[in-house]
């Protein structure tokens, strides 16, 4: 017999969760409903191996709402380890915000950045907020004192004293916002490796104790007057033979299970990142994220739609490239509705996947070479937009990389200021240059932002002022240079208030 569940009682489960998760939004009592969030932990979890696992509670959480593979960083951004990853999860800023390197936590900075529990108690201290642990410097270090209750399991209970402590709180006290962590799928990776039966048995395992939770969740004499967000997570990967903390796509994986209000039942997303966890357990809670608090994170109950992410269905398998694995979809030069990419000055031959800007993806453009930054691109999602002249030029070509992203002709008002923003990545070497210039009712495009020097990830923000008797505007981001770098450009929004 397999191991799997059956469907009908994968499809009974789901059923329960969903109706633990609140009605979507707009349903009929929503608003009276108390919100809630539970955010569950699992260190070192792999999707996939979940996913073949015997884990009938996650398989019923990602059934009744939102699964979301995702990645993060590598060095010099920070290593895949679990300091910068738990910080990186509860804070709602990348490790180039928090500051934390490794699993001391040398010079963080969560005094700027503290953890989501503690900016819920800042917002409305009346609040009930819980965090226990079975890695003790994640309670002790990473949240803060002004948090209601930290516990750090001692070793000798490890997840089951967790977990029961979980629930104890879940089904006797009445907390607004609870955080837990389980570590032994991490250990089982550690000593044993991620293709072990030994790591999908820890999971399994996890699997249970998670499975305690939603059902203290669901016990609870009021749940149905509460709104629960739930969201299972997981710091970092494992490679097949075991450990983390370098660059490999398995060790920089991660994701996001969650059930809860305007999350749809069996859905899967590719715009989740790390940060979102703590934006969105704020969001539910009903507290309005600061811009001055400068969060990474978006609540995933607010999806803001992007004209590069409509190119999923567009993305294709490798043509020149040898270490992206041969099934990955994760290329295109096809340009989204209104986009246009000129290539008129573009050399010839060259790499296929990068002859000009190309539409692609964390997954597929890392893979194409390690360990030359690639993977601290954290600001981007989904699909993006790459000029990547250092790969194009890894097979014979002639000439030099002349490439130009242009935009549909956007709508303004003439004599009023526009706000150019999108999120870029620069990696600099001499002749290389790139170039944002913008066309008013295709005139002849102007410069109005040049990069000659590295720019860590980031959203630029650049204010235009349109002339008098303009109606459109288009821009244009030109990429020129030889055997150089790259620049990512994404979620580009032009906008007059």
């Amino acid at each position: 017999m397999s191991s799997r569940v059956s469907r009908r009682s994968l499809l009974l489960s789901a059923a329960a969760l969903a109706a633990t998760a609140g009605p979507l939004a707009g349903a009929a009592g929503a608003a009276a409903r108390t919100p809630k969030a539970l955010v569950i932990g699992l260190d070192g979890a792999l999707l996939t191996r979940i996913k073949d696992a015997d884990a009938p509670n996650l398989d019923a959480l990602m059934a009744a709402g939102l699964t979301a593979p995702s990645s993060i960083y590598a060095n010099p951004l920070a290593p895949t380890l679990s300091g910068p990853g738990w910080a990186t999860l509860v804070t709602g800023v990348w490790p180039d915000k928090h500051n934390v390197k490794d699993n001391a936590f040398t010079g963080h900075r969560f005094t700027q950045y503290p953890d989501f529990l503690t900016r819920i108690e800042t917002a409305r201290p009346a609040l009930t907020t819980y965090a226990v642990s079975s890695w003790a410097p994640l309670t002790d270090t990473v949240f803060s004192a002004g948090v209601d209750t930290r516990v750090s399991t001692p070793s000798a209970e490890y997840d089951t004293g967790t977990t029961s402590r979980a629930v104890a709180q879940l089904t006797n006290g009445n907390p607004d916002a609870v955080f837990v962590q389980l570590d032994n799928i991490d250990h089982a990776g550690h000593s044993y490796g991620a293709a072990s039966t030994q790591y999908t048995d820890a999971i399994h395992t996890a699997d249970a104790q998670v499975g305690q939770m939603i059902a203290a969740v669901r016990a609870r004499p009021t749940y149905t007057s509460e709104d629960w967000l739930i969201m299972v997570t997981a710091d970092h990967g494992h490679t097949d033979a075991g450990g983390h903390g370098g660059s490999t796509l398995a060790e920089r994986s991660t994701f996001l299970i969650a059930t809860g209000p305007t999350l749809t039942p069996g859905s899967v997303r590719y715009d989740v990142k790390m940060p979102d966890v703590a934006a969105s357990a704020l969001a539910h809670l009903g507290i309005a994220l600061d811009p001055a608090w400068d969060l990474d994170g978006r609540p995933v109950q607010q999806p803001q739609g992007d004209d590069f992410d409509a190119l999923r269905a567009k993305l294709t398998v490798r043509t020149d490239e040898s270490g992206i694995p041969a099934t990955v979809l994760g290329y295109t030069h096809t340009s989204p509705a209104g986009w246009t990419v000129d290539n008129s000055k573009m050399g010839t031959g060259g790499v296929t996947e990068w002859r000009g800007w190309t539409f692609t993806t964390d997954e597929f453009w890392t893979q194409a070479q390690r360990d030359q930054s690639r993977e601290c691109n954290v600001r981007a999602r989904g699909v993006f937009a790459v000029a990547d002249g250092d790969e194009w030029q890894d097979k014979t070509f002639s000439g030099t990389f002349d490439s130009t992203l242009v935009s549909p002709a956007w709508a303004v008002t003439g004599g009023r200021a526009a706000t150019l923003t999108y999120t870029t990545y620069y990696r600099q070497e001499s002749p290389q240059k790139g170039e944002v210039l913008v066309s008013y009712d295709d005139a002849a495009p102007v410069p109005v932002k040049t990069y000659t020097a590295d720019v860590p990830s980031r959203t630029e923000t650049l204010t235009l002022m349109v002339p008098p008797d303009a109606g459109a505007a288009r821009i244009h981001f030109r990429y020129t240079g030889g055997n150089n770098w790259y620049w990512v450009i994404d979620q580009v929004r032009l906008t007059q208030s």
